[in-house]
């Protein structure tokens, strides 16, 4: 058994080093969010003063619902911005391990998550509670600020990008933009046939009572599987 103070000594050791680490990426991470909804505030006001007299149903709403959590409303979307108030650590599996970066500190691996989720405005407008979101980005972030995206499609960030560049406004801005652009042009799609033509009494009445017919952009297909979608199907 180790000597009881070589044990006390690596709790101490784990604490200044790991430890402050894990708090440093919190912090980075929790900063970044915070600029990410003072983006969202003011993207929302200048859009709309951009929008004149248009439908008011089409218009921005910026919306603060906690420490970790923000939303934006555009047309008949939500894009809902998540903080996990965690650290975490690539699994093996990640291609970030592959990078110079972080093969060259394990330290650069942990990261803290802003993820971005597109849902349907009126899945929580009607109390939808079954309607599908989906993660369409993930913002990773560590101890020295440095960054990359995962993502669909034109979400995604080549993994070079690890170590070469810190998080600013400025890429959050372009993250934000193209996270909404995307949300817009990803369609609410017609569920196949064979998978809506039977429906039980319940399900009617669930429907009639609280709208709840489960509803996503993708329903009847899986996310991960939009490249082997019809092209009539695709986003342009």
């Amino acid at each position: 058994m180790k000597d009881p103070n070589e044990k006390k000594q690596m709790i101490i050791n784990i604490l200044k080093d790991k430890s402050v680490l894990k708090q440093k990426v919190a912090d980075n991470t929790f900063m970044a969010f915070s600029i990410i909804k003072d983006i969202l505030r003011n993207l929302s006001r200048d859009v709309n003063a951009n929008l004149g007299e248009i439908d008011q149903r089409v218009r921005l709403e910026y919306t603060d619902r906690s420490n970790f959590d923000a939303q934006i409303k555009v047309a008949g979307d939500i894009l809902l911005f998540s903080m996990h108030s965690n650290t975490f650590q690539f699994d093996r599996e990640h291609p970030a391990w592959r990078t110079p970066y972080i093969q060259k500190d394990r330290n650069n691996a942990y990261s803290g998550v802003i993820n971005i989720y597109n849902f349907l405005a009126d899945s929580f407008k009607y109390s939808r509670l079954d309607d599908l979101g989906y993660l369409i980005a993930r913002i990773f972030i560590n101890h020295e600020n440095q960054y990359f995206v995962e993502g669909k499609r034109q979400m995604g960030m080549l993994f070079s990008n690890y170590g070469n560049e810190e998080i600013s406004r400025e890429s959050l801005q372009i993250i934000i933009e193209t996270a909404i652009q995307y949300s817009l042009e990803f369609d609410l799609l017609v569920p196949p046939y064979d998978t809506v033509k039977i429906a039980t009494v319940g399900q009617m009445e669930a429907k009639i009572q609280h709208s709840r017919i489960i509803t996503g952009k993708r329903l009847g297909f899986q996310f991960n599987s939009d490249d082997v979608l019809p092209e009539n199907s695709r986003e342009t």
